[in-house]
């Protein structure tokens, strides 16, 4: 029996330039409402930002850093939700999600495990990263500041 492995050229399907940007538009509005629930519904309204500055203590961190991360996570997903400065919200908030890839560190990689594992921060990490290199998308209120005319491939 012999296999034949036929590669057909023309079956490559390269970034669809019209799609894309909606698809970086879905991808920042999911993040942004990411960071909503885990900041407005998690933090405040579930755990108390009493609570949760209780929690940061017991990890060794200041509690006072617990309202910081609450506030830019808030702010952080409202801005990725409507599109104002994409680029630099997203860049802004990566430190925030290594501390939650850290914080979880310990409970394994699942983050089905008790605890949380790291594998849900560390996915949102580089959906930040990606959501940095690839910008605003459509429907954007504010759109970020171009970065460096070399990354942007100008001259």
């Amino acid at each position: 029996m012999q296999l034949h492995v036929y590669i057909d050229a023309t079956a490559y399907m390269p970034i669809d330039p019209k799609l894309a940007p909606l698809g970086v538009t879905v991808q920042r509005i999911a993040l942004g409402v990411m960071f909503l629930a885990h900041s407005v519904w998690l933090k405040l309204i579930v755990f108390t930002l009493p609570g949760t500055a209780q929690y940061f203590a017991s990890m060794g961190l200041p509690n006072w850093l617990a309202y910081v991360v609450f506030i830019m996570e808030a702010i952080g997903g409202m801005m990725l939700v409507l599109g104002v400065q994409t680029r630099w919200v997203a860049v802004l908030l990566i430190p925030v999600l290594l501390g939650a890839t850290w914080a979880h560190s310990g409970n394994g990689w699942m983050f089905s495990y008790e605890n949380g594992g790291w594998e849900y921060p560390a996915y949102l990490t580089l959906l930040a990263i990606s959501q940095f290199l690839l910008g605003d998308g459509r429907y954007s209120l504010s759109p970020s500041k171009a970065l460096a005319p070399t990354l942007n491939g100008g001259p």
